[in-house]
């Protein structure tokens, strides 16, 4: 089944997240191997544009907080790891602890 938004033919997930939003997913996510200063012009380019549009943040906002819904169980679901994970609960105590002595 092909997906259309307007005349455009929609490819993949990510390219309706860009035509929803307007901007490439590039711009607020970065790229692979991007040096300092690449990042640094990148995210000059976006401060610029939230600045030129500031219902865009949001707009952003109740998007994700949307996808966050539809997909909840997607992104909370536990994956079972080989190695327990520490409890950081337990580093907070022993701090507590040693600011007490």
């Amino acid at each position: 089944m092909k997906h259309f938004i307007g005349h455009h033919l929609v490819a993949s997930t990510d390219e309706v997240l860009e035509l929803a939003i307007g901007t490439p997913l590039d711009l607020w996510f970065g790229v692979e191997d991007e040096n300092e200063a690449e990042r640094a012009a990148r995210l000059d380019a976006a401060r610029d544009i939230l600045a030129d549009d500031p219902e865009l943040t949001d707009r952003l906002t109740a998007r994700a907080a949307l996808a966050l819904d539809v997909h909840s169980a997607d992104v909370l679901r536990v994956v079972a790891l080989p190695v327990p994970l520490p409890c950081p609960s337990g580093r907070h105590r022993r701090t507590v602890a040693a600011r007490a002595a």
